[in-house]
């Protein structure tokens, strides 16, 4: 049997892969709006019009929020997009 203060420690490891997070795209020198565009469309499943936003948004402001969800999903959707060439992260 695990004592009651080892008990509630395990059931708290992995909580912070639960909580909600967002991946931000950076602005960059090197990317088109209209590789950014295609790779949120094809990456995020974002529709043309989302996209588009996204990227005039990351342009003017230096960074946008493209997705909120767990850790684990974002991390998936992170390296897809480094392998386009973006400058995401996650906060």
């Amino acid at each position: 049997m695990v004592p009651k203060d080892k008990k509630y420690e395990q059931e708290g490891q992995g909580k912070e892969h639960l909580e909600e997070r967002l991946l931000i795209l950076h602005n960059d020198e090197v990317n088109t709006f209209d590789h950014v565009i295609a790779a949120l469309q094809d990456v995020c499943q974002h529709d043309k019009e989302q996209a588009e936003q996204c990227a005039l948004l990351t342009h003017l402001k230096g960074y946008c929020e493209i997705k909120r969800g767990v850790l684990t999903e974002l991390e998936d959707l992170q390296n897809l997009l480094h392998q386009k060439a973006l400058t995401v992260t996650i906060d």
